[in-house]
């Protein structure tokens, strides 16, 4: 049996089945005769959604790849190497300016020059460069589309830092940086051991460049890791870490106010109410500070979402009128207008889905999470994903409901690696 084979034997058209798993029709149909095979991060949803285990997948796609090797007269379908990779990721870099150009504000004259300065070691252009790959990440609809520019980034910083003469504190600095967004894409793909390793080498060299602000950033992210894995206690510790850290760091820049957002988390999930309210109110002075104390790179945080964020630890905390009440609002200011997160918007989605589970309120359940579903799919968002998984462990006796079983078989069916 190949791959159309068992599609067709669940019912499945080339549609829904493309549909369930976030790509386009033509993709299904691509796998199906052979021409291309499923990427690794596409593989464990097509195996759920087909009902079957890794090691059958590889049987299902093989008789189509097989066939068409030893098809007398049949050309291969392979594309011709585009060239070389690093011309390659040099063209991505100039293509991704190009789109995000009106907030980037550079030419592609400029974005030559950059790439050269980049190539020569030069630590104010790595600076630089890393700039404007967050501003590219934060626009991004697919995070994961960023990480060739990041990885090629990093090889060349690698290189930089080889041949370095004199201070080398700039470079590592800008390398501290580049590592976290590296795992920032690969926290957004599920990935956790490679998120975590790369918060873990970020902090190593922010602490080698006595770089306190940047240092305490990376431990934040590495708190995101271990509250993903429901290790809130070490998650709290690592953020008492970075509390300390970021205290020695410059009181002008957001950080403490940020470690204090990310700890009112740990405190919700602990249902410390006294302590969470205590941490939102530090990350509430965030307002007391210029406007660009945090609002770009590998610190983010400006105060922005500090309506989201509490109502979203009401909802952790089960006061759900409370919660509703700023989060109704917030839903409204994250509308998708350009340049707006979607994992923003999905993450209130989520919440708002979550309310109305613990209410036994399907028409908000249905409402909220079919939304949310759709921008976890537009995106590939792991971040979303997992808001959504949490979602349907409160379903309970609404499963019953066949608009929620469905929603909950869509849920399991997000491409998330």
């Amino acid at each position: 049996m190949g791959l159309a084979e068992r599609r067709r034997a669940l019912g499945y058209s080339q549609e829904k089945l493309a549909e369930l798993l976030g790509v386009d029709r033509t993709t299904v149909g691509r796998w199906e005769s052979g021409r291309v095979a499923p990427q690794p991060p596409q593989r464990r949803p097509l195996a759920t959604a087909l009902a079957v285990g890794l090691h059958e997948l590889d049987a299902l796609l093989a008789p189509s790849r097989t066939a068409d090797a030893e098809a007398p007269g049949r050309q291969s379908c392979a594309p011709p190497s585009a060239g070389d990779p690093d011309e390659m990721i040099r063209r991505e870099f100039l293509r991704i300016l190009t789109i995000t150009g009106a907030l980037t504000a550079m030419s592609a004259e400029e974005a030559e020059a950059l790439i050269e300065g980049v190539h020569r070691g030069t630590s104010a252009d790595f600076a630089r460069m890393n700039s404007h790959l967050w501003q590219v990440y934060q626009l991004a609809r697919s995070k994961s589309s960023v990480y060739p520019v990041v990885r090629d980034q990093l090889a060349t910083l690698n290189e930089a830092l080889a041949s370095h003469r004199g201070s080398a504190r700039p470079l590592l600095h800008a390398a501290s940086d580049l590592f976290q967004l590296a795992g920032e894409v690969a926290y957004d793909g599920n990935r956790h051991s490679d998120a975590a390793a790369s918060y873990s080498l970020a902090a190593s060299i922010s602490k080698d460049a006595e770089a306190y602000d940047l240092w305490a950033c990376a431990l934040v992210r590495h708190a995101y890791v271990d509250m993903s894995e429901q290790r809130l206690r070490q998650a709290a510790q690592v953020l008492g870490a970075a509390e300390r850290l970021a205290c020695r760091g410059d009181s002008n820049l957001s950080t403490r106010q940020w470690v204090a957002s990310v700890q009112a988390e740990v405190y919700a999930s602990l249902g410390d109410v006294s302590a969470c309210e205590r941490a939102m109110d530090q990350a509430e002075t965030v307002r007391n500070l210029t406007a660009d104390s945090g609002g770009g790179g590998w610190l983010r945080f400006n105060g922005a979402r500090l309506a989201e964020e509490r109502g979203s630890r009401y909802v952790q905390l089960g006061r759900l009128e409370i919660a509703e009440k700023i989060l109704a609002p917030a839903l409204e200011e994250t509308a998708l207008a350009h340049g707006q997160s979607y994992r923003r918007r999905g993450a209130v989605l989520a919440d708002l889905a979550f309310i109305g589970a613990k209410r036994r309120d399907v028409e908000q359940v249905v409402a909220y999470g079919s939304e949310a579903i759709a921008l976890a799919r537009a995106s590939a968002s792991g971040f979303i994903a997992r808001r959504l998984l949490a979602l349907c462990d409160e379903f309970g006796p609404l499963s019953r409901d066949p608009r929620v079983a469905e929603l909950g078989a869509e849920i399991a069916a997000l491409s998330t690696p």
